[in-house]
C-alpha cells in the first residue's frame, strides 16, 4: 500500500532532520517505516527515498554555499586544492565501500539468492550495533572539539582518513556518515567547523551517486515501475517529501552548527547510544 500524504510528510521531516544530524537518518527512517507498516522495498518507498535524499542535498548546498565560496572557491588555487582533497576522499570512499560490499555479498551472504548488501538494511540488530559504533566514535572525539591548537587547514592526509571512514559507514545503516566523518576530522586535529564543512562537501558529491544507485535498484527490482510514466506518477508525493526534507534539513544544520560551536558534540553520541538501546528493545520485541 502506498504511503499517505501524512506519512510522506512525517518521513520527509524525519529524513531531513536525521540525515544532517550525526544520528543516522536511515536508522530513524527504517524504524519509522516499520512502525507505519510500510514496505521499504516497494517502488513507492524506493522512489520516495530518492526524493528525500535530493531534498537534503539541496539543503546542504543552500546552507554551506557561503562558507564553501569563502573556503573552496575564493580563487583558482583554493579551488584546485579543495577539488584534490574532495576527489581523494571520494575515491577512497568508493574503494572501501565497494570492497566491503563485495566481501559482505560474496562472503557473509553467499547462501542468499541475488545477495545485495541492501538486504541487511532493515536488520534492527545490525542498525543498533552501528548506532553504538557511531555513538562511541562521537564520544571519543568530543574532547577534541574545543582544542585551541586545532588546524583550520585540512590536509590531504586528513581528507584521506575522512574518506576512508566514510566508506566504512556506507554499507551499515545506523553508522552515521556525518557523525563518523566529523569525528574523524576532530581526531585528526582539524577545527570543528572545517571538519563539518568538508564532511558535507563530501555528502554533496556522494548524494547523486546514491540517488542513481537507488533508481537503478528500482529499475532492477520493479522494471514496470521505473518507466518515465510511472516515475512521473510517483513524483507528486515525492516532491512533497522533498520539500519537507529540505526544510527539516536546513533546521537540522543550524542545530548541528550551533551545538558544534557551543561544544556539545558529545550530546549526539549519547543520543546514538540511547537510540541503539531503543532499537535493541524493538528488535527483541519482534518489530
Amino acid at each position: 500500500m502506498p504511503p499517505t500524504l501524512l506519512q510522506i510528510i512525517l518521513l520527509g521531516l524525519i529524513q531531513g532532520a536525521a540525515e544532517l544530524l550525526p544520528v543516522s537518518s536511515s536508522a530513524h527512517v527504517i524504524v519509522a517505516e516499520k512502525l507505519l507498516h510500510l514496505d521499504p522495498s516497494s517502488p513507492e518507498m524506493t522512489f520516495l527515498l530518492v526524493m528525500l535524499h535530493t531534498g537534503t542535498m539541496f539543503a546542504v548546498i543552500v546552507y554551506f554555499w557561503r562558507a564553501w565560496r569563502r573556503s573552496f572557491f575564493a580563487d583558482a588555487v583554493q579551488f584546485k586544492w579543495a577539488a584534490l582533497r574532495v576527489t581523494a576522499a571520494t575515491v577512497l570512499t568508493g574503494v572501501i565501500y565497494l570492497g566491503l560490499k563485495e566481501v559482505i555479498e560474496r562472503g557473509f551472504m553467499r547462501g542468499s539468492d541475488k545477495a545485495e548488501v541492501e538486504q541487511l538494511f532493515s536488520n534492527l540488530w545490525l542498525i543498533g550495533g552501528a548506532l553504538v559504533a557511531a555513538g562511541l566514535i562521537i564520544l571519543i572525539s568530543a574532547p577534541r572539539q574545543n582544542r585551541s591548537d586545532a588546524r583550520t587547514d585540512l590536509t590531504l592526509g586528513d581528507a584521506g582518513w575522512i574518506g576512508a571512514v566514510q566508506g566504512l559507514c556506507l554499507p551499515f545503516r545506523g553508522f552515521s556518515r556525518s557523525g563518523a566523518t566529523i569525528s574523524t576530522g576532530l581526531l585528526r586535529g582539524v577545527a570543528k567547523l572545517q571538519a563539518e564543512e568538508f564532511s558535507f562537501a563530501l555528502a554533496v558529491v556522494l548524494t547523486p551517486a546514491a540517488i542513481a544507485q537507488e533508481l537503478l535498484r528500482l529499475h532492477r527490482s520493479h522494471p514496470e515501475s521505473a518507466t518515465p510514466g510511472n516515475l512521473l506518477h510517483l513524483a507528486g508525493p515525492g516532491l512533497v517529501g522533498m520539500v519537507c526534507s529540505f526544510a527539516a534539513g536546513l533546521l537540522a544544520l543550524r542545530w548541528l552548527s550551533s551545538w558544534l560551536e557551543r561544544g556539545r558534540w558529545q550530546h549526539f553520541g549519547f543520543y546514538c547510544l540511547g537510540a541503539a538501546a531503543v532499537i535493541f528493545i524493538l528488535a527483541a520485541g519482534g518489530l
